[in-house]
């Protein structure tokens, strides 16, 4: 087998485990109500499932990265693969509240690392300056987890039983393993710094600010998108087998956006990216109030959401990985995390004035101004590159005169 196919075969085994990862974190939110009459408790308890999941990706991003920066980056993959299978089948197994919100979050932990280490190691599988191309390869995964993975898990969770939802990630979680360990090519370790000096890259404010950036700027997506049922059946009007199909639109939108967002970086600069993909969420956030009773313009506005949603994610993955160097893998971890954290601040901010009695589509308002903050975060991340990029070329001046 030549190098070229060989690495072709490790980007899908990466893209496997992507796949079993965003269908894990999304199919909770299909089943919910099946998996709340099922352990008898109220629907609000059962949410607290996804977020335990959210919370073991913020503390096992770091974590999991840092632990394995000793070893191999491939023998770290097929390890997080392992853990990620073993604790999503336990979590077809649970019988009550405890065990289950203790397993999701223990499912939760691997996610980010498994990104993070996939991201730097994409990187490096990729031909010269396909780099953005090979990442979003591996973030494929997770957005055709979205229109395959997600409704077929919801389907079998509805017409079944809850616990098939996840004893079927648990068999894409096998799959992945085994492509890991069949396809990924012998790597160096994930870290050749350790951990100590590894973890001196939290004390670059770029860093800190470009987690900020994912936080808010993924936000105004989740603002949305965790209202996408009750917009779809009470704002536009169509019945609740619709939210389903609505859902898959947005997931051929994110599938889309996410190889659009790696040609989008390959002709820009990461940070150029982000402020047109982010600019182009303002603008279809804001469209879609004005829209939504509309039922065709709703679904046309879902799948262009979907696409401009996740044209953001190479780019970012690309920008924290350059801010990162020495501890590329470690900074990438992070940016799942932010991602999470984006997911529950979205959700959070877009209910407040739901609850306050706004409306519906108040919560396109609410993901418009959270990615419009995020534009003036990238913009002050440029300036300020800029004028430290100016002050040393009048330095050098000034020492070669």
């Amino acid at each position: 087998m030549n190098i070229k196919t060989s690495n072709k075969k490790a980007l899908i085994a990466l893209a496997i485990g992507g796949f079993g990862i965003g269908m894990t974190e999304f199919v909770i939110m299909g089943i919910l109500p099946d998996v709340a009459n099922a352990l008898n408790i109220t629907i609000p308890q059962a949410g607290h499932f996804i977020a335990a999941y959210a919370l073991g990706v913020v503390v096992g991003a770091p974590l999991f990265t840092s632990i394995g920066g000793k070893w191999p980056a491939h023998k770290v993959l097929l390890v997080l693969m392992l853990w990620f299978t073993v604790f999503n089948t336990l979590s077809a197994f649970s019988d009550s509240y405890a065990m289950l919100l203790v397993s999701r979050f223990l499912s939760g932990l691997p996610h980010g690392a498994f990104f993070g280490i996939g991201a730097v190691v994409a990187g490096k599988l990729a031909k010269p300056g396909k780099t953005a191309s090979a990442i979003a390869t591996m973030f494929a995964g997770l957005t055709i987890a979205n229109v395959i993975g997600v409704p077929i898990g919801t389907y079998f969770g509805h017409h079944f039983d809850w616990s098939v939802s996840f004893l079927l990630v648990g068999l894409v979680g096998v799959l992945a393993m085994l492509s890991v360990y069949f396809w990924m090519p012998t790597l160096s370790k994930s870290s050749t710094r350790g951990f100590k000096k590894d973890v001196k890259v939290f004390k670059r404010t770029e860093l800190w600010v470009l987690i900020l950036l994912t936080t808010i700027g993924t936000g105004g997506f989740f603002a949305w998108y965790s209202y996408i049922a009750p917009l779809i059946t009470k704002v536009s009007g169509y019945p609740e087998s619709m939210v389903g199909y609505a859902m898959i639109i947005a997931g051929l939108g994110m599938v889309v956006g996410n190889f659009l967002g790696a040609k989008l970086t390959e002709k820009l600069a990461p940070m150029k990216a982000i402020i047109v993909s982010l600019s182009l969420m303002v603008t279809v956030l804001i469209v879609n109030t004005f829209v939504a009773q509309n039922p065709i313009a709703i679904l046309a506005l879902t799948f262009f959401i979907g696409i401009i949603a996740f044209s953001v994610a190479t780019p970012l993955q690309m920008a924290i990985i350059k801010a990162s160097k020495g501890s590329e893998m470690l900074g990438s971890s992070m940016n799942q995390s932010a991602f999470n954290m984006g997911n529950a601040s979205g959700a959070y901010l877009a209910g407040l004035p739901i609850a306050m009695g706004y409306g519906y589509t108040s919560a396109s308002f609410v993901g418009a101004a959270m990615a419009g903050s995020g534009i003036l975060v990238a913009v002050a991340i440029v300036w300020s590159k800029r004028e430290k990029r100016i002050k040393e070329e009048k330095r050098k001046i000034a020492f070669n005169n």
